[in-house]
């Protein structure tokens, strides 16, 4: 199956996309939008890919699916296009890293900075029906990102995985902790971030953590 995805990702993956489980999912995907309106856009659903490609990955970031609301969902975890209005939980991630680092909180809540370094923006659902949220979980979606990680894990060295909430949490039994480094809190939704997402301090530490192994740190 075809699929449009940056080059060194298509390496690698090139096998999911002949599994029975995609080519269900690829089936349902195209009945949904011909019903609903999905985000993100098409061309915007393996973003997160096309800016931050295999060999330049640092860090990665999981989240569980694109926001559901018109025009915010830019197919990176967390981020949203410039003019949109910051989300909760994107909120709360700029008040820990200026607490953490000191540094202003940002006008714009478009994280392609942040790719554009080597941070993987990975929803672990890349796409979702609109005002629907977890309306694309259990479609395969799951299955693919699982992949993603165990190909980051397998083939990479001395990355840092920030797995913020249970669900996201769940990715770590596929993750190598011998060769990288997990990070984990409560998740920055305004629901959990006072149990002990704000005050973690991961920015600095996936900072201190790049440097020790002679990679340049992450301007967040």
């Amino acid at each position: 199956m075809e699929v449009q995805i940056e080059d060194s990702w298509k390496q690698v993956l090139a096998p999911e996309f002949e599994k029975p489980y995609f080519k269900k999912l690829v089936d349902f995907i195209k009945s949904e939008r011909q019903q609903s309106i999905l985000y993100p856009p098409g061309p915007l659903i393996f973003k997160a890919f096309e800016a931050c490609p295999l060999e330049q990955v640092k860090v990665v970031i999981i989240g569980q699916d694109p926001y559901h609301g018109p025009g915010q969902a830019n197919g990176l975890c967390f981020s949203v296009s410039d003019g949109q209005k910051l989300p909760p939980s994107l909120q709360n991630i700029f008040k820990e890293i200026h607490r953490d680092l000191g540094k202003p909180i940002p006008t714009s809540g478009n994280l392609e900075r942040w790719a554009q370094q080597g941070v993987l923006l990975l929803n672990a659902t890349l796409t979702v029906r609109a005002h629907s949220p977890g309306s694309h979980q259990h479609q395969g979606w799951e299955i693919f990102t699982d992949a993603v990680i165990q190909v980051l894990s397998a083939t990479q060295l001395q990355l840092v995985f920030l797995l913020w909430g249970s669900y996201a949490q769940q990715k770590g039994s596929i993750i190598d902790s011998r060769k990288h480094l997990i990070l984990q809190s409560p998740h920055p939704s305004p629901f959990s971030a006072h149990r002990g997402f704000l005050g973690n301090s991961h920015f600095s530490k996936t900072n201190d953590y790049l440097t020790s192994h002679g990679k340049s740190a992450i301007d967040w």
